[in-house]
């Protein structure tokens, strides 16, 4: 179990990533491949990306095993909109640091060619490999990747605005157990986490399959990364007749506008529908309980309520994982 030690500041410091963080999407889903996972998305996944891909997928699959550890240079948090601007923090990692994340992995994993050339800091071949594979198994999958993480960022955000962080804390996982002051995480080995006043970063993922995870070296603003709560099927994605024929066109893009949150100037120019228009929509998707509106500094934000993401997504609930498996976890 990891037990994350929280003070009245770490309460008032702990925040909601809106977007997907793109390095823990492409490192995760390096082990949800080794996994071969289950479920609609997954399977679905699984069988667009595997054949595409070399055996243990080279580089990627020595540094990242299928369980345990990998090293925390290759997942820096950072709010990037591409891969490029992601990976660009991995690739200035000082050697001396690459070589002592290295040290972490099993001897059979550091003995292999590319990790030798890693640790000799020499960072071109890493970089090849994260962008060949990432073309193939994360780039072809970001609707459905930034869709689930804004819905869980919706569902979250939902829970604070009214029940504080407390509840939050309380009910965003069922790998959560909030008892003051200790965050108990379902983990498979023991840890004691301290935030002393550095609050926490809250980062849901969709390739996060198992159990959250979190950094061996905490040194700026400790992160948990968990499962998204629901999952899009892909091929679910871009397919909104349906719903365009129950609500209509404009009312639907409204309703798929909200699913990143905005005030209603910015939800009007995402649906490309006047303000005057966008305010009835959101007033009749407010009265029916799809999205809901707060007042936050001098603006009212709007987002997509769990039901409302159902309706957008097709989306199907994830089954608890079995706790005794660490797959995703170090």
């Amino acid at each position: 179990m990891l037990r994350i030690h929280m003070t009245a500041a770490d309460l008032g410091r702990v925040r909601l990533a809106r977007a997907p963080a793109l390095m823990w999407e492409t490192a995760l889903s390096v082990q949800w491949l080794t996994e071969r996972p289950t479920g609609p998305a997954g399977a679905h996944w699984f069988g667009a990306v595997a054949a595409r891909l070399p055996s243990a997928t080279g580089l990627l699959g020595h540094l990242i095993p299928p369980r345990g550890y990998f090293p925390d240079f290759l997942t820096p948090y950072g709010a990037a909109a591409d891969l490029p601007d992601a990976l660009e923090p991995v690739l200035r990692t000082p050697p001396a640091r690459i070589r002592e994340d290295l040290a972490l992995l099993p001897a059979r994993s550091r003995s292999s060619f590319g990790v030798r050339t890693l640790a000799t800091g020499d960072v071109h071949h890493l970089a090849h490999a994260v962008h060949r594979y990432h073309r193939v198994a994360v780039h072809p999958f970001r609707a459905a990747m930034h869709d689930s993480v804004a819905r869980e960022h919706a569902r979250a955000a939902d829970l604070m605005t009214n029940g504080g962080t407390e509840t939050l804390l309380s009910s965003l996982s069922p790998h959560l157990r909030w008892r003051p002051p200790v965050l108990e995480v379902a983990y498979p080995t023991d840890r004691e986490l301290r935030l002393d006043g550095r609050g926490l970063l809250l980062v849901p993922s969709y390739f996060c399959h198992s159990l959250p995870i979190t950094l061996v070296r905490q040194d700026a603003t400790p992160v948990l990364v968990h499962p998204v709560s629901l999952r899009t099927h892909p091929t679910a994605l871009g397919h909104s007749q349906p719903l365009t024929d129950l609500l209509g066109r404009s009312r639907a893009a409204v309703l798929q506008a909200a699913a990143h949150g905005g005030n209603t100037t910015q939800l009007a120019d995402e649906a490309d529908v006047l303000i005057s228009s966008a305010s009835q929509h959101l007033a009749v998707l407010r009265r029916a309980g799809l999205i809901s509106s707060r007042r936050q500094a001098n603006a009212v934000v709007h987002r997509v309520t769990p039901l409302g993401a159902d309706l957008l997504g097709g989306a199907r609930p994830v089954a608890p994982p079995d706790p005794s498996v660490s797959a995703s976890c170090r």
